[in-house]
């Protein structure tokens, strides 16, 4: 029976998607873990893989088609021994494989409420995209499970059951001594996520009744709006020009509405002298070692002091290193630190995972690999969703002092200013100092004005004496 192959949901909150690129061909035969297809989603260019074998029969959506909807058919494939002219005719005709036709795609499983809240609450403020980290879902849907057959599990073709699964689940399962076949997947079709495997981990399952999905964000909100109508009659016509949204600015757009709406925001402001850290910067880089191009082994920047000293900061202050959840209290044994980099028509927070344990040479290597990928769009979902923290930092832009909107599931995200020669006061004289500006905002729910305070004087002890972040 032909397998019909389903726009895939990259991310929970997904709803559409453009399909970029085909890498396989009609008549073309394809293999478990090939690349069929490119798809370009708000944040990133993703590949699909195909999870089961057998002939590309007939491409439904050609490539370079836009606002493709989630599990919409694109794709046909011919199983091993069938007829793929017939195969290929039937999805001409609009009679796809029954159970997964695009018109009444299958509805997902059952998700957890811990897994629930998480893709509720998956919402991303302009510094980039959020939420658990995970592989990409399959792209053709998986055959109906036989009656012995577990969540996630589906017959091969051949009496056999196997368990679908990301790549980044199967290692986390690995890695962690977890037979797969135990976990309930709460990806499309019943696919093993990365998140399955972490909940997993902690002793959680994850049967539960089905969740309604969540209201649109910023819904109230935009309902007290001026129409576009009304305001563009304020203006003479011809002086001005439509630009149409995007994707990535309208999912922006609406995850700020939702951070603001549901985050109580609390904003807290600290002047920081970095003399020594800008004299022990140029000193380290100075030092660097050179290859036979003369080009040096690291370059640091001034953020890759602002990630290190942030996430010491939170080990430091252990109480602030949270997520606030409504049954309880996420307190994080790692530092994960996000950083908003600007790509074309919006932000992404790429996530230097455990900064805490990293030299500075490796957080600026990261970065720098981070940030090209980053305006190429090929960062992976799981290099840019999660983590415990952000860091905006607009100094190069010359601006002294501002607060970005918290960057949701995180309690907080640091705002980091322009470093510059102001006068202060040192014993009773007037004195040229290097110094910077920094704006903590915090989720009130879980740090409170007196925890954000000591996290920020932890940060400014270590930013001013850099030599601690190296002991």
């Amino acid at each position: 029976m032909p397998i019909n192959i389903l726009m895939p949901a990259l991310s929970p909150t997904m709803e559409k998607g453009n399909l970029a690129k085909w890498l396989k061909k009609e008549g073309e035969a394809v293999k478990t873990g090939d690349v069929i297809a490119e798809i370009e989603t708000d944040k990133a260019t993703m590949e699909v893989e195909a999870i089961d074998d057998g002939t590309l029969a007939k491409i439904i959506v050609p490539e370079g088609t836009n606002d493709v909807p989630v599990n919409a058919l694109i794709a046909v494939l011919a199983q091993e021994g069938e007829d793929v002219k017939a195969a290929a005719a039937a999805a001409a005709a609009g009679k796809g494989a029954p159970g997964v036709g695009a018109s009444s795609p299958p509805p997902s499983p059952p998700r957890s409420e811990g897994a629930a809240q998480q893709a509720a609450s998956a919402v991303t403020a302009a510094q980039g995209a959020i939420s658990e980290g995970k592989s990409p879902p399959p792209s053709s849907a998986p055959r109906a499970p036989s009656p012995q057959a577990g969540e996630g599990a589906r017959t091969n073709g051949h009496g056999a059951n196997r368990v679908f699964s990301s790549p980044l689940a199967r290692r986390l399962a690995k890695e962690s001594g977890i037979e797969l076949g135990r976990i309930a997947g709460s990806g499309p079709h019943g696919r093993i996520i990365a998140r399955d495997v972490t909940a997993a981990k902690d002793g959680k399952g994850l049967k539960g009744p089905p969740v309604a999905p969540a209201p649109a964000a910023g819904a109230p909100l935009l309902a007290l709006a001026p129409s576009d109508e009304k305001i563009r009659a304020l203006f003479p016509p011809g002086s001005y020009d439509i630009v149409p949204h995007d994707n990535v600015r309208k999912i922006i757009a609406q995850r700020l509405i939702q951070a603001k709406l549901t985050i109580p925001h609390f904003y807290l402001t600290i002047d920081c002298n970095i003399g020594k850290l800008v004299a022990a910067r140029e000193e380290i880089n100075a030092a660097a070692s050179k290859d036979k191009d003369g080009k040096p082994a690291w370059k640091l920047s001034i953020n890759d002091f602002v990630i290190k000293a942030l996430a010491l900061a939170l080990m430091r202050v252990p109480e602030a290193n949270v997520t606030w959840t409504e049954s309880g209290m996420l307190k994080h044994k790692h530092a994960d630190i996000g950083v908003a980099v600007a790509i074309p028509g919006g932000l992404i927070t790429p996530i230097v995972r455990q900064a805490e344990a990293k030299s500075l040479s490796l957080i600026s290597s990261e970065m720098k690999d981070y940030a090209a990928r980053a305006r190429a769009r090929r960062l992976k979902p799981e290099e840019y969703q999660g983590g415990t923290t952000a860091v905006s930092n607009l100094g190069m832009y010359g601006i002294k002092e501002f607060y970005a909107v918290i960057n949701p599931p995180h309690a907080t995200i640091l705002s980091v200013g322009a470093g510059e020669e102001r006068a202060v006061v040192r014993g009773g004289k007037i004195e040229a100092a290097q110094t910077m500006t920094v704006g903590l905002a915090t989720d009130h729910r879980a740090v409170d004005g007196a925890l954000g305070a000591q996290l920020l004087d932890a940060f400014k002890t270590l930013i001013e004496n850099p030599v601690l972040m190296v002991v």
